[in-house]
């Protein structure tokens, strides 16, 4: 058992001996990793607009610029000087559960973090900083500081299995380094941000809109009940009002906030789509404008 132990403590030393340079801190409190030559990626909820600073594990700090950010999916790329770090490699695919991980961590640039853990689950669902729905994570039992946020997930070749986003009761979720986490990065870092279309409106919550509709004497519907519309979005340009049920997007049935996000991401931009609302006992379809 002994031997065992002195093993698995010698492998994770190497690991973070390997690996630690490429563990950054970014801005105030949080984590990232280099993943190219200039190219640092973190998670989006560490940045603020503009530059940004990275703190190295060498005790080095450059000022960055964010080159690219999608807050939904909660990742981001920053362009920086990364003189000679060299950038550990995407595993490529999703780990199994039970894949024995080491999560690494420079929160803030307050140094390097070192910590052992397992895969416990895999397709977890989390909602990013803008309230989407994110689906495909893994999640793993590694203990994580605060700032943590970022740093990498690895398995016992060093290859990069994860990107850490968040703590969870007793677990924590990371972005699986796929070959999809791999394409988004490389979009983000030549400026590419992602499409996400939005109506304008604030939605009730589903037991409010049945509530309302039940009040007022009219029978229960899926959908997405407005209860707000920003002026100058495109809701309030089609005509949309506060009270309408929006049940269909574009041909596609909407029953709740992720499935008209999923119906706006499949609509094309730059033309009308039609949405059907459903007014008091009255259903209509207006066209709505999606910008591009």
């Amino acid at each position: 058992m002994t031997s065992v132990l002195e093993d698995m403590s010698a492998a994770v030393s190497d690991l973070a001996g390997r690996i630690g340079p490429a563990v950054v801190g970014v801005g105030r409190g949080g984590s990232g990793l280099v993943v190219g030559d200039g190219v640092v990626v973190t998670n989006a909820h560490n940045l603020r607009e503009g530059d940004v600073a990275v703190a190295f594990a060498d005790g080095r700090r450059e000022a960055g610029s964010v080159a690219g950010a999608d807050l939904h999916g909660d990742l981001a790329v920053v362009s920086v000087d990364t003189a000679s770090v060299s950038a550990p490699a995407f595993a490529g695919a999703v780990a199994s559960p039970g894949t024995l991980v080491v999560a690494l961590a420079n929160p803030g640039g307050s140094g390097v973090r070192v910590s052992l853990g397992v895969v416990s689950a895999v397709d977890v669902v989390f909602r990013g900083p803008g309230g989407r729905r994110v689906s495909g994570a893994i999640e793993h039992t590694a203990p994580l500081a605060r700032g943590s946020s970022g740093g990498p997930v690895l398995d016992v070749t060093g290859a990069v299995v994860g990107i850490d986003t968040h703590r969870i009761e007793g677990a924590y979720i990371a972005l699986p380094a796929d070959d999809d986490l791999r394409a988004r990065i490389d979009a983000l870092a030549s400026g590419q941000t992602p499409r996400r279309p939005r109506l304008g409106i604030a939605a009730a919550p589903r037991r409010v809109a049945r509530r309302l509709r039940q009040a007022v004497g009219l029978p229960e519907r899926d959908g997405v009940l407005v209860h707000a519309v920003e002026e100058s979005g495109p809701a309030a340009a089609a005509g949309i009002r506060q009270g309408d049920l929006i049940v269909r997007v574009g041909g596609f049935d909407v029953t709740d906030v992720d499935s008209l996000a999923a119906a706006l991401e499949a609509a094309p931009g730059g033309q009308d789509v039609p949405v059907d609302v459903v007014r008091g006992a009255e259903e209509l379809t207006v066209d709505v404008h999606l910008p591009d």
